[in-house]
């Protein structure tokens, strides 16, 4: 019994493997693998690995998440739900009678995945009838993913048909009971292995799962409910938002019969500004200050992303100093800005008048 348990733990997925990180990863390591992966595994990129993509999405769902990351850690399955498949579901397994096994004859060669395939993943794959995701890259300006914005995206995707809405019926015709399914929506299937006979059950292809079908087909999805087109998605950046991160519009991937649409991600990239650079919540800049003025202090005007200030330059300060400048940085956590940060660079000047010479040697001597 202890030697089939540990079979079925080698087959669970461990999460912290699967996006490539320590268990002791915190939340920003966690975010950071799973852009990293889920960029490179996107179904949509040339090597794109759908069945990679889903595996990283669902370990990054538990693990991005405190409670079920406890959960999980504590009993190698997540009891809140809404953790993707694997472990974190009720999969029927509580209470086997793992006694049952011992002494089993040829299970030698057998292979035991696709047994527990249809104790554990049976409901689930009768459940996820889902459309592809869909990865898109926007192009931002500095200013824009400071303080948010809006873009329109046209793309070509599988959509819900606007003639039937989703039917697949001809306006008007009436919808029969499927003759496959009686209705029912599933099929069943048995199959045989060393347990005995194991019936399963799947989406019905004909109806996809509706339990009826269209007396007429709609003429512009040919009964499925679906088709491609070129539709326009608006995408909201919220303020802040980081060169390389991923943002998610769920629902808005492409339709399939039967089930629900994927997921849209948007990758940000944000273009470099001639001054500014963000770091964290702040916003540093350089701003080059004449001798005299570093030397007696002064005033200057100062371009900022909010338009312009009066900066007052304190006499006497030095190269490198920063000049700290409150909320006028990046906003965060409702309603806070960053700061932003001037650092001082003292231009020297490459001639000096006479006067100018008299008046420098006159500070030397007074040993400044």
């Amino acid at each position: 019994m202890e030697e089939l348990r540990g079979i079925y733990l080698k087959i669970m997925k461990n999460y912290y493997e699967i996006l490539g990180v320590d268990k002791k990863a915190d939340k920003d390591e966690i975010k950071k693998a799973f852009r990293r992966l889920a960029h490179k595994y996107h179904p949509d990129k040339k090597n794109g690995d759908e069945q990679k993509f889903k595996e990283v999405n669902e370990a990054y769902q538990v693990l991005s998440n405190e409670k079920k990351r406890s959960e999980y850690d504590t009993y190698g399955r997540v009891f809140s739900g809404g953790g993707g498949g694997g472990e974190s579901q009720s999969s029927g397994f509580e209470g086997f009678d793992f006694s049952n096994f011992q002494g089993a004859q040829g299970f030698e060669g057998f292979d035991i995945g696709d047994i527990f395939g249809e104790f554990f993943a049976g409901r689930k794959r009768q459940s996820e009838v889902r459309g592809r995701d869909i990865a898109i890259d926007v192009e931002l300006k500095f200013e824009e993913a400071v303080f948010g914005t809006k873009r329109s995206i046209l793309i070509q995707k599988n959509s819900t048909c606007e003639a039937c809405e989703g039917s697949g019926a001809l306006k008007g015709s009436e919808m029969n009971t499927c003759p496959t399914c009686n209705g029912r929506g599933r099929v069943r299937e048995a199959r045989r292995s060393f347990l005995g006979t194991i019936t399963t059950e799947s989406v019905c292809g004909v109806c996809f799962g509706k339990g009826k079908v269209p007396q007429k087909k709609c003429n512009q999805c040919q009964g499925t409910g679906i088709y491609r087109k070129e539709e326009e998605i608006n995408i909201t950046l919220p303020a802040g938002v980081e060169n390389g991160e991923m943002i998610r519009l769920a629902g808005m991937g492409e339709a399939v019969p039967g089930g629900s649409p994927g997921d849209l991600y948007a990758k940000v990239h944000v273009k470099t500004h001639e001054y500014f650079t963000r770091e964290a919540n702040d916003i540093r800049m350089d701003l080059n200050v004449k001798l005299s003025d570093a030397i007696l202090g002064s005033i200057y005007n100062v371009d900022t992303l909010d338009g312009q200030i009066d900066l007052k330059i304190p006499s006497g300060i030095g190269f490198d100093e920063v000049l700290r400048v409150r909320g006028k940085g990046v906003p965060h956590s409702g309603s806070r800005r960053g700061d932003l940060l001037i650092r001082i660079k003292i231009t020297m000047p490459k001639k000096l008048s006479r006067n100018a010479k008299k008046a420098v040697e006159e500070l030397r001597v007074e040993g400044v």
